[in-house]
């Protein structure tokens, strides 16, 4: 191991501890299981947007959208991009204010809390089934981060993947299971900070090495349709493929995601005031379309410096880690970029801790906060609770680790798919929950299971028959996820007089009048 890649790593370790020395700090506000999920719901404006939005990106922002605009040009990314830049704003705007108002008036902590006693559904069923939603989706989510973390280490300190895999989780796991939400939170907002210098220094640093923004672009145009939004390019041979109408509107499709991500939505129910949400959204969306800007742009410079041969050529799922390889080029002129190159490596950290440990917090609720002790109604203190939260809390990484062995997987591909889930089974089941008065807890079940069977149908069963049906499995899914929630909800009976009522005193408290 060179020098450049000790001072890296005690870059990297003195920003781990940091993050771990927070979660104790925060530990000391844990009294209930309220604060230890939702952090008492006193989250203020600026951390309330850069939390969410740190939890929303992940890995995928600093590996998965580079590696496919190096390989593949920008039209698929710049498509996925501008779903999730709209579907950013609209979900802010629409979904935000409503949820924490209503969350508040039923007095619920959890995702799959708010689905039950918003239909009032005394057998809980609506909330295990949720509950199960979420761990599903969720596990391989998070074991998509650990792998990330894996190949940032063994990529470039030759550190064996499932060591530096281990090791990452363990550090994530520590300060989630220590601090709770509000230490998951304020870590997150320090994350997107360190993120975005990431993402700055990266492409300043890559444009030099390529031979300046000339170079850059010259590289770009010499590559059939790389810089095209209606075909993909195809490295193996400099040729491409169409990227047509009905790809583009199902790449697109990812903004309907947003409306689903329990990761997301606890965000909105936890800040202290609701008026203060249009601050949160004017800051989230603006960070949410820079970053991912750049975060192409990375991909092309990074494919500049390949051909400037300052980097060998990445195919496949290596192309993924661009970032990480630019980062170790740093390292090699002088200690002071190699202490950058530590600081962008952590802005890679950063990116999977911020979504990993939000999502360890939600699946880790379904199984204690939602199955145990309300749907299996197990009577537990509330210290009791906070203890069995954090042990949830590590058996999900466990498994998730399990899940993330292999080094060739896809990060892209599994946050792709698990995005899908959640958008699928709970997107349109929070939508119909927030603005239809007569939806049912029959149209919820109802819609809540066919959005997330058919992610899988679609996914395994569908798309392979290639043509049409090759689009996105979160398209149709939502949509016949949609429609089954109305039409059931149509062809039960109106919810109860107390379920109507409460929906009644959200729309007074939140306008005025019903």
């Amino acid at each position: 191991m060179t020098s450049a890649h000790i001072i890296m790593l005690v870059t990297i370790a003195i920003y781990l501890i940091g993050m771990v020395a927070i979660g104790v700090y925060c530990s000391k506000s844990n009294e209930t299981v309220g604060d230890f999920y939702l952090g008492g719901r006193k989250m203020g404006p600026l951390v309330t947007a850069m939390s969410a939005e740190a939890a929303d990106m992940s890995s995928w922002l600093l590996m998965g959208l580079p590696g496919l605009a190096y390989l593949a040009g920008i039209a698929e990314p710049a498509w996925t991009a501008i779903g999730l830049a709209i579907g950013t704003y609209v979900n802010w705007l629409v979904v935000a204010k409503r949820i924490r108002t209503y969350t508040h008036e039923v007095n619920a902590i959890t995702l799959p809390d708010f689905f039950s006693l918003r239909y009032r559904d005394d057998k809980n069923i609506l909330m295990a089934i949720a509950a199960v939603v979420i761990i599903v989706f969720f596990v391989p989510y998070t074991a998509s981060g650990f792998a990330a973390c894996g190949k940032l280490f063994s990529s470039i300190f030759s550190i064996d993947y499932h060591v530096a895999m281990i090791v990452s989780a363990v550090v994530i796991v520590a300060y989630t299971v220590t601090g709770g939400f509000l230490a998951a939170s304020m870590t997150d907002m320090i994350q997107s900070v360190v993120m975005s210098i990431a993402l700055i220094v990266v492409v300043l640093f890559g444009v030099n090495v390529a031979g300046g923004f000339d170079a850059v672009a010259e590289n770009a145009n010499s590559l059939v349709s790389y810089l095209s939004l209606t075909a993909s390019h195809v490295a193996a041979d400099n040729s491409s493929t169409p990227y047509g109408a009905l790809t583009i509107a199902s790449t697109l499709a990812w903004g309907l995601g947003y409306f689903g991500m329990p990761h997301i939505l606890l965000r909105f129910m936890a800040i202290e005031d609701r008026e203060k949400l249009k601050i949160s959204r004017r800051v989230a969306t603006v960070w949410v379309c820079i970053a991912m800007t750049v975060a192409i742009i990375i991909g092309i410079v990074g494919n500049a410096v390949t051909a400037a041969d300052a980097l060998p050529f990445l195919d496949g799922n290596t192309s993924e880690t661009i970032i990480v390889r630019i980062a170790d080029l740093m390292g090699k002129y002088g200690v002071l970029m190699a202490i950058m190159g530590g600081i962008i490596l952590s802005g890679i950290l950063s990116s999977t801790m911020s979504t990993a440990d939000a999502q360890l917090l939600a699946a880790s609720s379904s199984i204690s906060e939602n199955l145990l002790r309300k749907f299996f109604n197990v009577d537990l203190s509330a210290k009791a609770s906070i203890k069995i939260a954090r042990a949830a809390v590590v058996g999900i990484a466990i498994v998730a680790v399990f899940l993330a062995r292999n080094p060739d997987s896809s990060v892209f591909r599994i946050v792709s798919f698990a995005w899908a889930g959640f958008g699928s089974a709970f997107g349109p089941v929070v939508l119909l929950a927030l603005f239809w008065r007569r939806s049912n807890k029959q149209g919820a079940l109802a819609g809540m299971i066919t959005g997330g069977a058919m992610v899988f149908i679609w996914k395994f069963l569908i798309a392979p028959m290639g043509g049409l049906f090759a689009i996105y499995e979160l398209l149709p899914a939502f949509l016949l996820a949609l429609i089954v929630n109305i039409v059931v909800s149509l062809a039960t009976g109106e919810p109860d007089k107390e379920v109507t009522d409460a929906y009644d005193r959200v729309m007074v408290s939140l306008y005025g009048k019903k």
